[in-house]
């Protein structure tokens, strides 16, 4: 069997059914087997949009999303796709086509380290080397991308590896003596976290993607709701906790929700699972939950302590440590009342929603005075809450985040630790073709869609669904809006002076088209847009002052926002 049989039988072995890519000289005989493989291919327009689209499945089916590449240009563009998985803990296994083993280091034709480029942002990667290494390779590839903290897996494919014949040998077991990932809590630990939350009068959780990733949003919610304490996420953490409940709060950070942000800071005790306090949510750290004793729950250790100083470290799987920690303090605690002992703190919560949650003002001012969170408050209206929501990254990104209640986990998918503009359409498609019978809604800006719109081939080639809905501010609205509070409005290549015309691109691959600048026609126009079995782009004109709020400026603390 040659290496190109071989790999494809270890992705069927691993369960893969789908993988994006793009072909090249590299990977002809991969391409040639795929053919008769019976794994779906689905050709991106760009490898940037591969692995966005890998990584959008991932996310949308919990599964290891999987994309082709050849060498070279093929393994450079996808370096972007694969930081943004790695900021955002997301199992992938990229795999690179390469030049012969005998030329590497020659610079030959389309010869690039891609090992040492991708070292720094892939949990691990490989260059196989000998065609009898493949399946070993590939078990421990997938091994890796799924478990402990997941992330990306590169396996870098030189030609004559893929061409050259050796016995299959599948190994059923994966031994890795320096990679041990630990699930189970410790006892101990898991105690003092227990005794400080019996003595809480204002406990608070903190939940970050490590929740929906390791698929922990249903234990959250019962250990929240019996022990009577409210939630908040970081952004990240959107969709692991339903934002119709009584107990959300909203997400913290610099465009958190000001509920959210205030909670936290009086908060005397805060259980944080799966978050690793990064600077985006925690602000200046050495003002960060001043009041509270933090309980900090991560299956990877290196992110305990990382960013903030913790009371109770706990390494371990995070719906493991909620199952064990909530089942020892109802045990321990019987006779204690929750909610009465919570009361007061509860009453405060609710005040703080009430009276605290991000707002925006009437509508704006011309003839595009549309405003983009009536946009995102229009659309969960409608769908309630049941779409899966990607998004590109800006403005429109945080508007989605507060104006959207994401009720499901693995509903709202997003680029948050790196911040990929243009991660957002080929998302979509990724999370549309892990759940074919859903609504997917690919929330963009102007600026994001155009970093990779080419991908409207693969969603037309793949008869997807998709809506695309583009809030319009003819600008670079978030880094316009740095500019107008803090360098004295000089607008530097922040106003799109020239802007294309998206109703005749969508119609050059074939989509429907909305084009909205009247307030009076936005939900009519965006159910039909919505209501359409075809993919359909809405492109929204909206007001381009606007801008998002609250912002905790630099230095600052979680409770001194800006409001605007």
């Amino acid at each position: 069997m040659n290496g190109a049989k071989i790999l494809l039988e270890c992705l069927s072995r691993e369960g893969v059914e789908m993988i994006f890519g793009f072909p090249g000289g590299a990977l002809y005989d991969v391409y040639d087997e795929l053919s008769r493989s019976g794994i779906r291919h689905v050709l991106a327009r760009h490898e940037q949009g591969a692995v966005h689209a890998a990584d959008g499945y991932a996310r949308a089916s919990g599964r290891v999303g999987v994309s082709l590449v050849t060498s070279g240009p093929g393994a450079t563009n996808t370096v972007t796709g694969i930081a943004a998985a790695s900021a955002d803990s997301i199992p992938l296994v990229v795999l690179t086509g390469q030049v012969s083993t005998r030329l590497i280091g020659n610079d030959a034709f389309q010869e690039v380290d891609i090992l040492g480029i991708t070292r720094p942002c892939t949990k691990h990667n490989f260059l196989v080397r000998q065609t009898r290494d493949l399946p070993d390779t590939m078990r421990k590839a997938f091994f890796l991308a799924r478990s402990g903290r997941p992330g990306p897996i590169l396996v870098d494919l030189p030609r004559d590896v893929l061409l050259s014949a050796a016995k299959f040998a599948w190994p059923q077991d994966v031994e890795m003596r320096s990679y041990r990932p630990n699930y189970a809590p410790n006892v101990g630990q898991v105690q003092r976290a227990a005794d400080l939350i019996s003595k809480a009068r204002r406990p608070l959780f903190i939940i970050g993607g490590g929740i929906v990733s390791g698929g922990a949003g249903e234990t959250l919610a019962c250990m929240a709701r019996a022990l009577s304490i409210p939630v908040v996420s970081t952004f990240m953490g959107l969709s692991g906790f339903p934002g119709n409940d009584p107990l959300w709060l909203g997400f913290i950070g610099m465009h958190g929700i000001p509920a959210a942000n205030r909670a936290a800071s009086e908060a005397d005790v805060i259980i944080a699972a799966g978050t690793r306090f990064a600077d985006r949510s925690t602000s200046e750290i050495e003002k960060f939950a001043n009041k509270a004793r933090i309980i900090q729950i991560d299956i990877d250790p290196t992110s305990i302590r990382k960013n903030i100083s913790v009371d109770v470290p706990i390494v371990a799987d995070c719906k493991r440590a909620l199952e064990d920690l909530h089942a020892l303090v109802v045990r321990k605690y019987s006779s204690l009342d929750w909610a009465a002992k919570h009361g007061e703190w509860l009453q405060t919560a609710a005040v703080l929603k009430r009276e605290h949650w991000a707002s925006y003002t009437g509508e704006g001012e011309g003839p595009l005075a549309i405003k983009p969170q009536r946009v995102i408050e229009t659309l969960f209206n409608i769908t309630g809450g049941e779409a899966v929501v990607t998004t590109d990254v800006g403005q429109h990104q945080m508007w989605c985040g507060q104006f959207y209640a994401h009720t499901r986990p693995r509903s709202f998918i997003s680029s948050g630790g790196l911040g990929a503009m243009g991660f957002g359409l080929p998302a979509a498609i990724g999370a549309q073709l892990a759940r074919p019978g859903e609504l997917v809604v690919n929330i963009s800006g102007d600026g994001s869609f155009q970093m990779n719109m080419q991908e409207l081939g693969t969603v037309m080639e793949n008869n997807l669904p998709i809506k695309i809905l583009i809030l319009n501010n003819r600008s670079l609205g978030m880094v316009r809006q740095w500019q107008e509070l803090f360098y004295k409005k000089n607008y530097v290549a922040t106003v799109n002076n020239f802007q294309p015309d998206f109703a005749l691109i969508a119609a050059a691959y074939g989509l429907d088209s909305f084009r909205i600048t009247d307030p009076e026609r936005l939900r009519p126009e965006l159910e039909a847009a919505l209501k359409s079995p075809r993919a359909t782009l809405i492109d929204v004109a909206v007001y381009q002052e606007e801008k998002v709020s609250p912002l905790v400026p630099p230095g600052a603390a979680l409770h001194e926002m800006m409001l605007m």
